[in-house]
């Protein structure tokens, strides 16, 4: 029987210890993964020959931090996810030289989808139960969505994972090893289907499904979100106006234009989830 490895992502509930984990990680991550940009491209402007992601590794733990001992809060973050950020970045490099994407760019705090990685070291890792999941450097973490990861009790493994953020609320996803039980289907049998403008798709059969942008509650929250953007961009022109606005209330302002885009992409997404 064939192997598979599945993705399944859904939402965690850390306790605030874990959030100051999970934030210092993936800001050790962020710093990293631009250190190690920087460095290849002084290593460049210099002459001197590219950085490979396990040569800056040994660099960083043998050299550099022992010579600017400021920055030994980077062997604070979990190694793992460390390792892969480095590991991104060569990625990244790779690619500009295969000429299949621009130079790699730096990431920006607030802006930039960086993930906390993990990994299955040793039996005690990665196990799952119904309500919560075991992460390296975390912990025992409570699951939202019970019972949707497959759990360590039914003979289910997962090999790695990744801890990230959106619009103020925590994810995991998570690659378990499922075996293959799918079953061919040999039928002759076609359906067409036509995606459209008025509906969102109409099916040979006769089935029209409707296109989720017009139901009401969808507009509602779109012009919702309209408002809550015109409030933010207000605040910023004060600011550089130079008039009192405090940037935490534009941060509060960010985030709730953040959780407005968060909701609408999640009625979509699930709408489309069970269309198909």
């Amino acid at each position: 029987m064939w192997k598979l490895l599945r993705s399944f992502k859904t939402e965690i509930n850390p306790s605030e210890e874990q959030k100051v984990k999970i934030h210092k990680t993936i800001g050790t991550c962020r710093f990293i993964y631009n250190f190690y940009l920087a460095h290849n491209k002084e290593l460049y402007d210099n002459g001197e020959k590219f950085m490979s992601s396990n040569r800056f590794r040994v660099w960083l733990n043998n050299e550099y931090l022992s010579e600017h001992p400021e920055y030994l809060w980077i062997k604070e973050a979990y190694s793992k996810a460390v390792t892969q950020s480095v590991n991104n970045g060569q990625t990244a490099f790779t690619r500009f030289f295969n000429h299949e994407s621009a130079f790699p760019k730096f990431k920006k705090k607030g802006r930039s989808d960086v993930k906390m990685y993990f990994v299955k070291n040793n039996p005690k890792d990665c196990r799952c139960e119904r309500h919560r999941i075991n992460i390296p450097s975390l912990g025992w973490v409570r699951i939202k969505e019970k019972g949707y990861i497959p759990t360590a009790k039914d003979g289910y493994v997962i090999k790695s994972g990744t801890v990230s953020m959106k619009a103020d609320r925590y994810y995991v996803s998570v690659l378990v090893e499922i075996s293959d039980n799918k079953i061919a289907d040999n039928s002759n049998a076609g359906i067409g289907i036509d995606l459209g403008l008025k509906d969102l798709a109409i099916v040979s059969n006769g089935k029209t499904y409707k296109n989720i942008n017009k139901s009401a509650r969808l507009k509602k929250l779109e012009k919702q979100l309209i408002r809550e953007q015109r409030c933010l961009s207000r605040k910023y022109e004060n600011l550089k106006k130079g008039e009192v606005t405090q940037r935490a209330n534009i941060q509060k302002q960010k985030l709730k234009v953040q959780k407005l885009h968060h909701k609408i992409d999640n009625i979509r997404t699930d709408y489309i989830n069970k269309t198909i």
